[in-house]
């Protein structure tokens, strides 16, 4: 399966909602299923030195850190960088792209990245440096599986546009297992590690963290004009559906997925 040369995407520039990104965990979805996966991983490889790509705040990485091994963690914005670092976990943070790792040949253990692999513009060159920087290990690329769920999430059907910005940004999935054996990793495999049920019904979805335009890039790429008038089709929908006596239900069922390759 070979991906064509296409246009350059648009892309979000982390630093501007570094701030507040961290406060969708805090009302909603905590997602320990994905902090659980990880910290498996790393142990099922006997990690010590790990990294991870596109850390963020540092989410699932201070967990490792808080277990012992030595957490590396590698991200282009330092907005988000400085979230990271503040927390109280011993972390080495690293600016830097997915496509071209800062990191000398055979470093770690582990190497991962958690729902960031979309907003890398080289994706598969993302996949040859997490082998080249790999000592033994893994590599494992944890990701929605995009495709899969056209229909399970209410923002595609609100926000006209922002299922196809998905699908341009987001790989499919067999092509990065293709990328992963290519890279020469073994026992090459796919699995799920979380289902996101998490429906909304009537107002209550007024008030959905995931709503605000600053906590999901699908979201703060939009124009506020395209995102004001997502929040008013919302609105329109809840006020009929109301006016003839019914509930309307809005979907949020989604399902992340973790690729992974072993160095044997």
């Amino acid at each position: 399966m070979t991906r064509h040369p296409r246009a350059p995407l648009p892309t979000l520039d982390y630093d501007q909602v570094a701030d507040t990104y961290n406060t969708r965990f805090h009302m909603e979805h905590d997602r320990p299923q994905v902090a659980a996966a990880v910290c498996e991983l790393a142990y099922e490889v006997a990690a010590y030195r790990v990294l991870e790509v596109g850390c963020g705040t540092a989410r699932w990485l201070a967990g490792l850190s808080d277990m012992g091994m030595a957490a590396y963690g590698l991200d282009p914005s330092w907005g988000m960088l400085a979230q990271a670092q503040a927390r109280p976990a011993f972390l080495s943070l690293t600016r830097g792209r997915g496509e071209q790792l800062p990191f000398s040949d055979a470093t770690f253990d582990l190497v991962y990245c958690v729902n960031a692999i979309h907003h890398m513009r080289g994706q598969r060159d993302f996949v040859q440096e997490a082998r080249r920087v790999l000592r033994r290990g893994a590599v494992a690329v944890l990701a929605l599986d995009t495709r899969a769920h056209r229909d399970d999430w209410y923002i595609y059907d609100y926000f006209p546009g922002t299922y196809a910005l998905d699908l341009a940004r987001h790989p499919d999935h067999a092509e990065v297992l293709e990328w992963l054996r290519d890279a020469g990793l073994k026992r090459v495999q796919r699995h799920v590690v979380d289902r996101i049920a998490a429906d909304k019904v009537g107002r209550a979805v007024l008030a959905d963290p995931f709503l605000r335009k600053d906590a999901v890039s699908q979201l703060a790429m939009l124009s506020d004009a395209a995102y004001d008038a997502g929040i008013r089709r919302i609105q329109a929908a809840i006020a009929a559906a109301e006016f003839v006596g019914e509930t309307l239900i809005f979907p949020t069922r989604l399902v992340m997925e973790m690729l992974v390759g072993y160095l044997e």
